[in-house]
């Protein structure tokens, strides 16, 4: 089992201070202008706000569900495949479920796939959560900026709340789970809910997302999609879909444009 993501590990120089804890100051290093190479200056457009989903955007935790439900589908003597992956990356834990089930064949019934599922990942992520390459930083950048940030996932709120006692829960000012609407992805449901708790047009909002399922959500929610792809599914292609490799190559100054582009 990894060590836990202490100020130590996750900060290699003992004598700066701790950049990654929401109410700490930001040290000399990770200054705006540091963080993003795109500093906005105080014309340049700010995003109104940045809806984050979280497995494989900000965690590497999309691998461990990959994990999660390839462990129970060879135990129902069905090995997951490329042709699964639609069903299983970025979707809750019913849908998958539901899909392993069709394809098995097993007596198991969905809702005994899914706890089993649900407890198999929430017990991965316990193990292991890693934040993703620039994912921290970028949340520091905005947090300077004054931007406000939500959390938007499809994953139930037991694996949200593991994930947010690892990375911090400070970030943002909303966060919504699987159960925090009717729908979760890939319906608009859970981000006209982030945008409508922070008092914003989706429009004016931008989503941050690494599978279809998830860009697909966002977009018919209407915002600005920056996806940044944990895996090589295929992305969907949108008039404001922006596709980038990493969140290392975002900044506020392209989050800005991002939000500014007018709908159509």
């Amino acid at each position: 089992m990894p060590e836990a993501l202490t100020p130590d590990a996750l900060t290699p120089d003992p004598l700066t201070p701790d950049p990654l804890t929401p109410g700490a100051p930001a040290p000399g290093p990770l200054t705006p202008d540091a963080l993003t190479p795109g500093a906005l200056t105080p014309e340049a457009p700010r995003p109104a706000a940045v809806l984050f989903d979280m497995d494989g955007t900000l965690v590497d935790t999309e691998q461990l569900w990959w994990q999660a439900a390839a462990e129970l589908a060879d135990e129902l003597h069905h090995a997951l495949t490329d042709q699964d992956a639609p069903e299983v990356l970025g979707q809750a834990v019913e849908h998958t479920a539901a899909h392993l089930h069709k394809v098995s064949g097993t007596t198991l019934t969905e809702a005994e796939l899914a706890a089993r599922l649900g407890e198999s990942f929430a017990g991965k992520v316990a193990a292991e959560t890693v934040p993703r390459p620039g994912a921290l930083a970028l949340l520091a950048s905005l947090r300077d900026a004054q931007v406000p940030t939500a959390l938007v996932s499809a994953s139930p709120r037991r694996v949200v709340d593991l994930v947010l006692s690892a990375i911090g829960r400070d970030w943002f000012a909303v966060t919504l789970a699987a159960e925090d609407t009717p729908r979760t992805k890939p319906a608009p449901d859970p981000y006209l809910a982030a945008a409508e708790r922070l008092g914003l047009d989706p429009a004016t909002c931008v989503a941050v997302e690494d599978t279809p399922t998830g860009v697909a959500s966002a977009a018919a929610a209407g915002c600005a999609v920056l996806a940044v792809p944990s895996t090589a599914t295929p992305m969907p292609d949108g008039d404001r879909i922006t596709l980038l490799d990493s969140l290392e190559q975002a900044d506020l100054a392209l989050l800005g444009k991002l939000g500014a582009a007018p709908a159509v």
